[in-house]
């Protein structure tokens, strides 16, 4: 279980808290306005911002302090977060070594995972000669050969097309299923949350709620949501 207990985190004029758990194995969507602060609390699970006050837990263990190498976590960003200068495989093979100095059962495993994410044969490329698509593809690899239990997403998938995008999304739903990993994910489109989150937190106003049956929350928005949705 993942517990924010009384987090917040306060930069100027900009404050957000959270106090509350989420399952082992949840999927969880951040739904909320630009600026609201959805991917300010992934950094601050991550590791890469230091809250203010309170503590993140994880199955009761405090990792507050921990630094983002040493936490539970994969992180995709929007960006992918590749090294151009690296192969594609070398790119996953980072999530097993910083060194990459990788045995042959690691090799086999970042082979394993270019093949489960589709990019068979395309692990000696560079990723700047990948489409969008196959980017992405890339950066889930990565993820899925570090097997963390929790796994992070900051709306990598927005460049993508409607379709893709969808596609994308199914493919982190089946492999967090696999590994039984938490998934907690930025979004700003509420299909994409409907699609593969059952839960959803708004994060608005300086706070984020409290985790909620999706459908539900969608279908009666507060209204910082409601104002947000246009509805």
């Amino acid at each position: 279980m993942l517990t924010l207990e009384q987090l917040r985190i306060t930069q100027g004029d900009f404050s957000l808290t959270a106090d509350f758990s989420v399952p082992q194995g949840a999927r969880l969507a951040l739904i909320g306005p630009s600026g609201a602060g959805k991917s300010t609390l992934l950094n601050l699970i991550a590791g890469y911002l230091e809250p203010t006050a309170g503590r993140v837990l994880w199955q009761g263990r405090d990792i507050t302090g921990q630094p983002p190498g040493q936490r539970p976590v994969s992180m995709l960003f929007q960006d992918n977060n590749h090294f151009p200068h690296l192969s594609v495989a070398q790119n996953i093979g980072l999530g097993l070594r910083p060194d990459l100095r990788l045995s042959a059962a690691q090799h086999e495993q970042v082979a394993q995972a270019l093949s489960r994410v589709g990019l068979d044969g395309l692990g000696g490329r560079k990723p700047g000669t990948l489409s969008g698509g196959q980017q992405s593809r890339a950066a889930l690899a990565r993820v899925l050969v570090q097997r963390r239990a929790l796994v992070l997403l900051d709306e990598p998938f927005s460049a993508l097309g409607p379709a893709l995008k969808a596609e994308m999304l199914d493919l982190v739903a089946a492999l967090v299923t696999e590994t039984g990993a938490t998934l907690l994910m930025v979004s700003h489109d509420p299909d994409d949350a409907r699609r593969i989150a059952p839960l959803a937190s708004v994060v608005a106003d300086g706070t984020v709620s409290a985790p909620m049956d999706t459908e539900t929350l969608l279908a009666t928005p507060p209204a910082a949501l409601r104002a947000y949705l246009g509805a």
